[in-house]
Parts: C-alpha cells; sequence; structure tokens
C-alpha cells in the first residue's frame, strides 16, 4: 500500500483563488459591482469570507487581481499574441506592423464580445467613472499595461522605419484602441473582425512613412 500523502496546501489555495477570482467576475456581471459583496464572493466561491480578507483587502483588489488574470489568460490562449522571449505578454512583431495590429485587434473584438467578460468589464467601467479612486485603479492595474504594448510596438516600427518619428506613440494607439471601445460601450453597431482591420488601415495611412 502506497503512504498516505499529505494535501498540498499550495495547490489547494491556488484552486480557492481561482474559485473566488471566477465568482467576483460573475457577480459583478450578474448584479454589478455596488451589489457585490465579499460575503456574495465567498458564497459562490464556496470559501469563507476570511480566506478573501486574508489575501485582499477589498472586493475592488479582487476583482482587480481576476481581471488582470482572466487577461493574461485570453491574451495567452491567441496563437501568436503574446509571449515574448522574456515570457511577458507583448504584441508580436512579424515585420508586418499592419498584419501584427490586425491580430491583436481581433483577439480584443474576440473578448469583447465574449458575453462573459463583457458584462464584468462592462460593470467595473460604469463604476470607475463613478468612483474616481476605484477608475483609477482600473486604468493603472488593467488597462495602462495594455497600452503599453501598443506603445512598444509602435516605437519598434518607428526604429524600422515604418511609422513617422513625429509620431507620438502613446497618442497613435489611440487610434486603434479608441474606435473599438467607441463601438463597445453604445452597441449601435457590430464589433467585428473586418472593422478591426478596417481601423488599422486607416490608422496606418496616417501612421506610416510617406515617400
Amino acid at each position: 500500500m502506497s503512504p498516505h500523502k499529505a494535501p498540498d496546501s499550495s495547490r489547494r489555495s491556488d484552486r480557492s483563488r481561482r474559485a473566488i477570482c471566477d465568482a467576483a467576475l460573475s457577480l459583478v456581471g450578474e448584479v454589478g459591482y455596488a451589489r457585490t459583496t465579499i460575503e456574495g464572493i465567498a458564497a459562490r466561491a464556496g470559501v469563507g469570507k476570511q480566506t478573501i480578507y486574508r489575501w485582499w483587502p477589498s472586493k475592488a483588489a479582487v476583482l482587480m487581481e481576476a481581471f488582470t488574470d482572466e487577461g493574461a489568460r485570453r491574451s495567452a490562449d491567441v496563437e501568436g499574441v503574446g509571449v515574448a522571449e522574456d515570457g511577458e505578454l507583448g504584441i508580436p512583431d512579424t515585420g508586418d506592423l499592419a498584419a501584427d495590429l490586425k491580430l491583436v485587434l481581433r483577439a480584443t473584438v474576440d473578448g469583447l464580445n465574449d458575453p462573459a467578460a463583457a458584462a464584468p468589464t462592462r460593470a467595473l467601467t460604469a463604476e470607475g467613472i463613478m468612483d474616481p479612486a476605484l477608475g483609477a485603479q482600473f486604468v493603472e492595474n488593467l488597462l495602462e499595461p495594455q497600452l503599453q504594448l501598443y506603445v512598444t510596438r509602435l516605437r519598434a516600427a518607428q526604429e524600422a522605419g515604418e511609422v513617422r518619428e513625429d509620431i507620438d506613440p502613446r497618442v497613435a494607439l489611440e487610434l486603434l484602441v479608441a474606435p473599438l471601445t467607441h463601438r463597445w460601450l453604445l452597441r449601435t453597431l457590430p464589433l467585428t473582425h473586418a472593422y478591426a482591420d478596417a481601423v488599422v488601415d486607416h490608422a496606418l495611412r496616417g501612421l506610416s512613412v510617406r515617400p
């Protein structure tokens, strides 16, 4: 008979953490941020609320980690998007800026159209407008790291002579991501791969080096 092995506490804790993050995302999507509570998250995850307080100081902190994990997981699941030599997520650099940007924006469209992700993202975005502190956290922890990936890729394109030297990458990236966000927020027109491709084509006409 094989000897009895003690439970692996680190694996059990990771399962609990994942369950808590999943519960937080689902609850904020169903009832909104304001009505989501630590008690509700704990009940949905099947853990005690003290477990949550031991790892996070607030429900906002739970949601920030949940969104960060989910964003990284979705990026890693998209073929060709995101794993650099140092293991960090990033925009691919194949030497074809248009193709690289279209790949990433198509993945963004898929993420925004996914009901499981869209509902909690909308709820947290709306709450961030009403709560400046939460909004600042949302931008700093979730949006800004993703936007910096565009800055890095556009700077590489400048160095390769694909993008004009006088372009500010931080401003230029908004030509790419803002139209998608605008259409997603208003929900008046479909958000499609074809639209993402058109956004890239139109933006690069203004950014590219001209003969």
